[in-house]
């Protein structure tokens, strides 16, 4: 039971902290403009409409990859019915996506994107460590 929660968390964690990567590194690459506060949604809102599609970009494939490597990392801690930590990292990223597309309007694109990708994401990594748990318990 332990082992469960541990990568639960730690499945989140990852995928925290994946998305707080990219963004970070989307900001570096391509700055918003000075002073711009990231609470005043129409501030946010008339730079989505102007940002670089490069930025967009880094920030969503940030979220594909936090839904991937926190499913696998917390499959791979927990062991045992990954489909369960898919579904709980996969769940959690849809639902604070769901949450930024409904405060901030993004590009269609973005919006079918993020959405589509996060599930693919999740049940790619829930497959993958599925294999590489059977391997790992064939091995022994």
């Amino acid at each position: 039971m332990l082992r469960a929660v541990l990568g639960a968390i730690a499945g989140i964690i990852t995928a925290v902290v994946t998305v707080m990567l990219m963004n970070w590194l989307s900001h570096s690459i391509y700055p918003p403009p000075a002073g711009i506060e990231i609470m005043d949604t129409d501030a946010m809102n008339a730079y989505l409409a102007t940002a670089p599609i490069g930025a967009l970009a880094i920030v969503l494939a940030g979220y594909l990859l936090a839904t991937f490597d926190g499913v696998f990392v917390a499959c791979l801690i927990g062991r045992i019915q990954p489909f369960f930590y898919a579904l709980i990292i996969g769940v959690l990223m849809l639902a604070a996506t769901a949450s930024n597309l409904i405060m901030l309007q993004h590009p269609t694109w973005f919006s079918v994107s993020a959405i589509v990708g996060i599930i693919v994401s999740a049940w790619l990594a829930w497959q993958l460590a599925t294999k590489k748990l059977s391997i790992r318990s064939n091995a022994t």
